[in-house]
């Protein structure tokens, strides 16, 4: 059987990419899993790697990255063969209007970052058909562990797994199997969307305060939850938002271990 070992957020080698995964690794630096490797003989060590592995269990995968490459345009791509590029459409629901700079973002949450929960991408409807979705989200299920959504939303999780969970299932539900990976079918959105979730220690007043509307939105039924910021970046045809999660005071619950998405949406196989 196949593993999907790595999903790697692909940028195009440009002063702009290096300077937006700086800003990443800034952001993350408090996230214990998140390493960097930095270009050999780049004046100021400029980044062009950033590698988020699952702390728990031991070896579980899929691994997510970040990399500049010479690509036309970002991309995502796994290690399994597929890739997910950037479309952009013509009709339809508009983008997120970003509001905010990606330094902007960096600094204010600087020390507040705990965790990844997931990063994820909402394909547009507008560029690809039920059965590409369908072909997709086959391909990826058959190299990984991953779970449908379970109220039924087109938004299936890929959950890091260790090669015995992969051949059987998961079974072990613990604090640590991050990040997840996000799929979303979205039959109005006209381009793609990168979403990165991010645990915070931050309560939502504390949220709203730092990113006030317009700024910072909600989605309906997920206000209690996080609060979302869309970003600034060189990169047409692509949204980039970055889904910011409430502290937990009483915890672990039942989706930080992803018991929830196991039995109750049940593996996609």
């Amino acid at each position: 059987m196949d593993r999907l070992s790595e999903i790697t957020f692909v940028l195009p080698v440009t002063p702009e990419s290096h300077a937006f995964l700086g800003e990443l690794r800034t952001l993350l630096s408090d996230v214990s899993y998140a390493k960097s490797a930095d270009s050999a003989g780049v004046r100021g060590g400029a980044v062009d790697r950033l590698a988020l592995t699952p702390p728990q269990p031991c070896e579980a995968r899929p691994v997510t990255a970040f990399v500049l490459a010479e690509v036309p345009a970002p991309e995502i791509v796994l290690d399994t063969g597929q890739s997910i590029v950037t479309c952009a459409g013509t009709s339809g629901r508009q983008a997120l209007t970003a509001r905010v700079e990606m330094p902007d973002l960096t600094r204010r949450l600087a020390g507040h970052v705990r965790r990844v929960d997931h990063t994820g991408v909402n394909v547009p409807g507008s560029s690809t058909s039920p059965e590409q979705w369908r072909n997709l989200v086959q391909a990826i299920a058959s190299a990984s562990t991953m779970y449908r959504y379970p109220t039924g939303e087109e938004w299936p999780f890929v959950l890091p797994s260790t090669s015995a969970e992969l051949r059987d299932d998961i079974r072990d539900f613990v604090v640590g199997r991050e990040p997840r990976f996000e799929l979303v079918y979205d039959q109005w959105r006209t381009q793609t969307e990168w979403q990165f979730a991010l645990w915070t220690d931050l309560t939502r007043a504390g949220l709203e305060l730092m990113f006030p509307e317009p700024e910072g939105t909600t989605f309906s039924g997920l206000e209690e939850i996080f609060r979302v910021v869309s970003v600034h970046h060189p990169w047409p045809g692509l949204d980039i938002r970055f889904d910011l999660c409430y502290r937990i005071e009483d915890g672990p619950s039942d989706w930080e271990t992803g018991e929830w998405l196991v039995t109750e949406g049940g593996r996609i196989r």
